[in-house]
């Protein structure tokens, strides 16, 4: 495809936008068989299949969904060249697609992403927060350009892509003030039939907690599991249980949520990385939160510097 025929390209990316033939064309003000058609005559000339059917939707194939990724690009351009025609004052900058997985504490995602949400040239930052392995799946597909992760990519995922570790913390336990005086003394003993607000079976830092437990011989009563560790904390703030966070961000989980420390989780690590496409970074804001990472970020937070 030599040459892209970008009234073509439209259409295709109203139909993924709008999730149908039928709702783009009273967006756009045109017949089915229109939409239709030239979506066929697209299809053909890039030589791929760009969508399917599943049942009465239409979903996006994996090159689909590349190319409505670049689609979106060159209409937000096109937007802008709009409004500078029109004399509406624009500053582009900088665009950062981010991925932040599930269970990435989002205190920590915060702290790695402030020394870009804090430059004072003009930038746009785009965060999605999905599950890990739906995330490197759009770094595959160049629909992110970096994502933050508490595990290593692996082998397995399928997709050639490259962690950067950026650091680690102990975790701690946390509580609302009535539960912590509850459960502080002769801790971590006394977390014995203590009600837990836990993350799920599928991550790496409930692995680590269920081995604590065991070692401690600790039987949490476990309230709830939950995946988001947004809403985990959430549910703690309510008071429906003890829950566990990363040290380095302590003074924040104790402002923000309500809650007290009751003490170290001794030997449970949190890690965490960033993952790319590249191994060597090209995008100055990818590169800004590598450094900000790996010139000591974690140790600053710790105390240790």
């Amino acid at each position: 495809m030599e040459r892209i025929n970008y009234q073509h390209l439209y259409y295709f990316w109203a139909v993924a936008k709008h999730g149908s033939i039928s709702a783009a064309c009273e967006t756009l003000h045109l017949a089915q068989p229109t939409i239709s058609g030239q979506l066929a005559v697209f299809e053909q000339s890039a030589g791929v299949k760009l969508l399917r059917k599943e049942g009465r939707k239409l979903v996006l194939t994996e090159t689909g969904r590349a190319v409505f990724h670049y689609a979106d690009e060159i209409f937000a351009l096109g937007r802008e060249m709009t409004h500078m025609l029109k004399g509406r004052t624009t500053e582009r900058g900088l665009r950062l697609h981010i991925g932040i997985s599930d269970a990435m504490p989002k205190l920590i995602a915060y702290k790695l992403m402030e020394p870009v949400l804090r430059l004072s040239e003009p930038k746009q930052v785009h965060c999605v927060e999905d599950k890990t392995d739906r995330l490197l799946i759009e770094i595959g597909l160049h629909g992110i350009d970096m994502m933050l992760c508490d595990v290593p990519a692996t082998p397995a995922s399928g997709t050639r892509v490259f962690n950067h570790f950026l650091g680690e913390s102990g975790v701690g336990v946390f509580a609302v003030p009535e539960l912590a005086a509850r459960y502080r003394r002769g801790f971590p003993r006394c977390l014995n039939g203590a009600p837990f607000l836990l993350p799920t079976t599928n991550t790496a830092l409930r692995r680590s907690l269920d081995q604590w437990f065991d070692t401690q011989q600790i039987c949490p009563a476990i309230q709830a599991e939950v995946e988001d560790s947004a809403l985990l904390k959430t549910f703690g703030a309510a008071g429906a249980g003890l829950f566990f966070s990363p040290q380095v961000v302590a003074a924040e989980i104790q402002r923000q949520y309500g809650t007290e420390m009751l003490g170290p989780a001794d030997g449970v690590v949190e890690r965490f990385y960033a993952i790319t496409a590249q191994r060597r970074m090209k995008h100055p804001l990818v590169t800004a939160i590598l450094q900000h990472a790996q010139q000591g970020m974690f140790d600053l937070l710790n105390g240790n510097a």
